[in-house]
């Protein structure tokens, strides 16, 4: 399955969906777009500059998300800067969902905007509830 930015966060920073995030994906092979490391950095320099965590404890979340096993692949990036076009999303996100696709694996995500979306484009979503 594609595991989105936000699914690793929620780990690795021991948010409330942890234990089940954990659960959902035991015993299936995770994969992400490439760009995975690059999205996981910005959106902990937002969190920085937006203070709800500190510089001190980036080292330890980055540690934390790299012990989660998951497999970097090259996706089609132009297919994808495409899909966000026309959906009218960030590059971003149409990086998991154009994994998803190629991959025809389902999505998890704990974004519901990302999930809306996957489901117009017929990308089964793993359920968080």
């Amino acid at each position: 399955m594609v595991a989105d930015t936000n699914t690793f966060l929620a780990v690795a920073m021991n948010q409330p969906q942890r234990p089940l995030l954990i659960r959902l994906t035991r015993g299936h092979d995770l994969v992400a777009p490439a760009v995975l490391p690059y999205e996981i950095g910005n959106a902990l320099s937002a969190l920085v500059r937006r203070k709800a965590v500190t510089l001190g404890q980036v080292s330890a979340i980055w540690q934390a998300v790299d012990r989660i096993p998951v497999g970097l692949v090259t996706i089609d990036v132009r297919a994808a800067t495409l899909l966000a076009g026309r959906l009218g999303i960030f590059a971003y996100d149409a990086y998991f969902l154009q994994c998803a696709l190629e991959g025809r694996v389902p999505l998890l995500t704990l974004d519901s905007g990302m999930k809306r979306v996957a489901v117009a484009l017929k990308i089964p979503v793993v359920e968080v509830p």
